[in-house]
């Protein structure tokens, strides 16, 4: 049985413009011990499924009924807001995006890790102090002793980002999961970052859901990747297998266009057009109106996610007809330099 699953998952905001369908039919799992990379643009709703799953979603937005996100075969979504609050920060923990609007700017940073382990460990005052200094030290900030009554204002981001990753494993949580937990900070933190998760998660034996929009940091540090487009999982596996064989053509565009060092100068791709509002999914295949290989039947009909076999798997119509394929690439080329042709 897999340590978190996600079955289903519906995350609707119901508003005067219409019903944003931000979360459309999400489905993976996550096993004791390995990183899940979610990836995707902006818009894709990423974010929005990892606050489903730490039941964070407030009006007007909502988990539709059929929906269901399991913790150690326990059903999270039919909890009440007190028994969330059990599992949130305890067994399941998050670090967010930005951690200065994060952090509680009036209290000291040690007080704010401190407040979860009183909460969840029912430790004094005293004891969570000291506890609190661990964490500080575990994670890499200098001087623990004095940083622990510093105030957010007082660190730099890299030092923000390490507190939140404190807080985050202060009750030493099964499921970790970081929600672009680099963005802003530069080449050299980011990679501190990512290393210290990686020898947290094989110190203390979490699993951890990366959600990041960034394919070099999925390649480095992740086990399986799901990748989201327009509320959907569109292409799901191994690390290997999405790097080494990918097959939906959104897949490919991503990987196209990161940056590396063999390519020529103005060779990146780019993938035409931007993610559609949430309010007006397209019918059919939701990338059918970005992608070079478009045709009739994935303008009307959606895809199902193809088994590709050893857990790959793509919501493609290529797979059942790769003849569309062949007959685009003889006659232009895709995803190749420049644009998408």
């Amino acid at each position: 049985m897999a340590l978190l699953e996600v079955r289903d998952l519906r995350t609707y905001f119901h508003t005067e413009g219409g019903v944003a369908k931000a979360v459309d039919g999400v489905s993976f799992h996550v096993e004791r011990g390995e990183v899940l990379g979610i990836v995707g643009e902006s818009g894709c709703g990423k974010s929005v499924t990892s606050l489903s799953v730490m039941g964070l979603v407030s009006e007007p937005g909502r988990i539709e009924e059929g929906s269901s996100i399991t913790y150690d075969g326990r059903e999270l979504t039919t909890l009440s807001e007190k028994e969330m609050r059990g599992i949130r920060g305890n067994d399941i923990a998050m670090i967010f995006q930005e951690p200065m609007t994060s952090l509680n700017p009036v209290f000291p940073v040690g007080d704010q890790i401190s407040e979860a382990l009183r909460l969840h460990r029912g430790l004094k005052k005293k004891e969570a102090r000291g506890r609190a200094i661990e964490l500080l030290q575990l994670v890499g900030i200098p001087v623990p002793e004095r940083r622990v009554d510093e105030y957010p204002h007082q660190l730099s981001g890299g030092m923000r980002q390490r507190v939140m990753i404190a807080m985050a494993l202060a009750n030493e949580p099964d499921v970790l999961i970081a929600d672009e937990p680099t963005t802003a900070l530069d080449v050299t933190i980011q990679a501190q970052i990512l290393e210290l998760l990686d020898e947290l998660r094989e110190r203390l034996g979490m699993a951890i859901v990366l959600i990041t929009h960034d394919l070099g940091v999925v390649a480095e540090v992740c086990d399986r990747v799901v990748v989201m487009y327009a509320g959907q999982v569109v292409e799901e596996g191994p690390v290997g297998d999405i790097f080494g064989r990918p097959s939906h053509p959104y897949t490919q565009g991503l990987l196209a266009a990161v940056p590396r060092p063999d390519r020529r100068e103005g060779t990146l791709a780019v993938i035409p057009g931007t993610v559609p509002p949430p309010t007006n999914w397209p019918t059919g295949c939701r990338f059918h109106d970005r992608c070079p290989y478009a045709w009739d039947l994935t303008r009307e009909k959606m895809p199902p996610l193809f088994d590709l076999g050893g857990d790959h798997r793509s919501r493609c119509w290529l797979v059942e007809h790769p003849e569309r394929r062949e007959e685009v690439e003889r006659t232009r080329p895709v995803f190749t330099g420049g644009a998408a042709q």
